[in-house]
């Protein structure tokens, strides 16, 4: 098994995850190469929490151009986690 650290590289923070908060789901970038139950796995081990589900989706490179010449950003893999009710995860510390 891999290290959990390994697995969940950051999370994601964006208005859209703001808002999926709310619903108990949280959203994080993971290995390229992880698959739902190494991030399931990871997220229990880490945050101490119940995993329910798992959703991944490979996020696909967009176009950039830096003057004259043609470029992408990176491929990467994020994964949308829903937690048991009553579970949460702190992601600030306040």
């Amino acid at each position: 098994m891999k290290d959990p650290r390994e697995v969940i590289i950051r999370p994601i923070i964006t208005e859209h995850s703001y808002d999926m908060m709310e619903d108990n789901t949280y959203t994080f970038e993971v290995a390229k190469d992880s698959n739902k139950v190494e991030i399931r796995q990871a997220v229990e081990a880490i945050f101490d929490v119940t995993v329910v589900k798992v959703n991944t989706l490979n996020v696909k490179p967009k176009p950039k151009r830096v003057r004259y010449n043609l470029g992408k950003t990176r491929t990467w893999k994020k994964a949308m986690v829903t937690l048991k009710e009553g579970d949460t995860i702190e992601l600030f510390a306040s």
